[in-house]
Parts: C-alpha cells; structure tokens; sequence
C-alpha cells in the first residue's frame, strides 16, 4: 500500500511540471532599487523636500510583452499596487519629519497607498505619454486621482515619470507647523515619481 502512495506521489511530481500545472502564474513587472518617489513642498520660511524611502509595488501584467505594448500605446498592464510605509518618508531634518509624520497622522495609518483604476496611454516621438485613474489612500482618507506620466524605453525597462499636487486639506490633513506656529507648510505638496520596471 505505501509503495503504491510512493509511486502515485512520484508519477505526479514528474506529471504536473511537464504539463504546465494547473494554474498559470501572473506576469509581474518588477520595480527597480533606482526608483524614485519624492514630495516637494513649501513653508513660510523655505522649500523642503521628503523622499520616500521605501516603495513597494505590484505591477500586474496582461502577458509576457508588456513593456513593449505600453511602448507602443497599447495596455499592457492590468493591475497596479503600490504602497509606501509612510514612517519611511524622511524630509532630512529629525523636527521635520516628526511634524510631517504627526500630520500625515502615522501613528494610526502606517501606509500611503495607491490602486490602479483604469488609465490611457498613447506613442509619441519621445516614448509614450497619457493619465493614470486611480485612488489614493492617505491619512485614513481615499480619494479618486488622475496623474500625468510619461514612458519611454531605458535599458529594455520602461521608465515612468511623472508629478501630482497634493492639496493635504482634501484628505482631512492639517498642514505642519514649527516654531510654535511661525513656520508654516503650505497646504498644497508635489508628489514626484520616477519609476524603472522590467519584466
């Protein structure tokens, strides 16, 4: 009998790898270590800027061209996740970061996190170009966005860039204030991405 459960067991472990197995996994684009994401904003005194640290993403493909088809305008991406630990954000000053990470409310919602909803692209002479529908999760609070971005090709990967502004207000987030109120962050902060996938 356990001979017969060994031989089984055996016959299907050659079996099933030749065959495919029984489901297919998805095609994933891969984020690359010399992605970018930054937020740029103002104060009363100064500009600052805080770069995100971390960025993980999911990056669901529709088959295995799928940089080439977003290359040529067509939609070869049908999923897109990406979050960012907001404890991650760093404004390069210890005070800064302190106020941006009370402000962003990081003691209650760890992550910044965006989802794809649906987008268009379309070729130019430099690469492609087009809107990226989505909804952001900031602060507790999602909201529908649209982001401009343009691709092109690099190294076989395709580069992503782009910006949005952010007005914080919308998201029930109250700008930072330092200096006991004399030093005031503006409401509105341009979110910054340069992005490099392959597949």
């Amino acid at each position: 009998m356990r001979a017969n459960i060994k031989n089984t067991l055996i016959a299907l472990a050659i079996v099933l790898p030749a065959s495919g197995a029984w489901t297919t996994a998805n095609e994933m684009l891969v984020l690359q270590p010399q992605s970018r994401l930054w937020i740029d904003g103002t104060s009363s005194i100064r500009s600052f800027s805080c770069k995100a640290g971390q960025v993980d993403a999911s990056v669901e493909a529709t088959g295995a061209n799928a940089i080439a088809q977003v290359l040529t305008g067509e939609k070869g991406v049908k999923a897109v996740r990406v979050n960012v630990p907001a404890e991650q954000l760093d404004c390069g000053n210890g005070t800064m970061n302190e106020h941006m990470r009370k402000a962003i409310k990081l003691s209650e919602f760890k992550s910044i996190e965006f989802r794809l909803t649906d987008y268009t692209v379309a070729h130019n002479t430099d690469g492609v170009s087009g809107t990226i529908d989505g909804t952001l999760l900031l602060g507790g609070v999602t909201k529908p966005i649209t982001l401009q971005a343009t691709g092109k090709s690099d190294s076989g990967m395709l580069h992503i860039t782009g910006s949005y502004e952010l007005d914080m207000t919308e998201y029930g987030l109250k700008p930072p204030t330092l200096m006991f109120g004399r030093i005031k962050v503006g409401k509105t902060v341009k979110v910054n991405y340069d992005l490099l996938l392959k597949s």
